[in-house]
């Protein structure tokens, strides 16, 4: 029955270390970055001056698919696609781009 404090013990100074290996997504870094790279191909912003593939879904379609979902958009993000350049994100942009698109159906859903 020892193993029970231990293991608590354990896990009580793991705590600490993978709670800093979370991240907090940065809403307008990731419009900045969606708007440097993902508007390349994709309608992101009104204020975007490139425009985009007409093959690429918008991002406000992308917010609006409640079929989309956290997970779904990191799988996405995270695996090379025919149409879609391999862009290499780091976990913290990933979450930054992922929380943009997910801030963008929350202010629709308020509107």
């Amino acid at each position: 029955m020892r193993i029970l404090p231990v293991t608590a013990i354990a896990l009580s100074l793991l705590a600490p270390t993978i709670a800093q290996s979370q991240t907090v997504a940065d809403i307008v870094a990731g419009k900045k970055l969606a708007l440097e790279v993902c508007a390349q191909c994709h309608f992101v912003s009104e204020t975007q001056t490139l425009i985009p593939r007409s093959d690429a879904p918008p991002f406000d379609e992308i917010a609006a698919d409640p079929a989309v979902t956290e997970l779904g958009l990191r799988v996405f993000l995270q695996t090379p696609h025919r149409n879609m350049p391999d862009l290499q994100l780091s976990r913290q942009e990933t979450d930054d781009v992922i929380g943009f698109i997910l801030n963008m159906r929350a202010l629709a859903d308020n509107e």
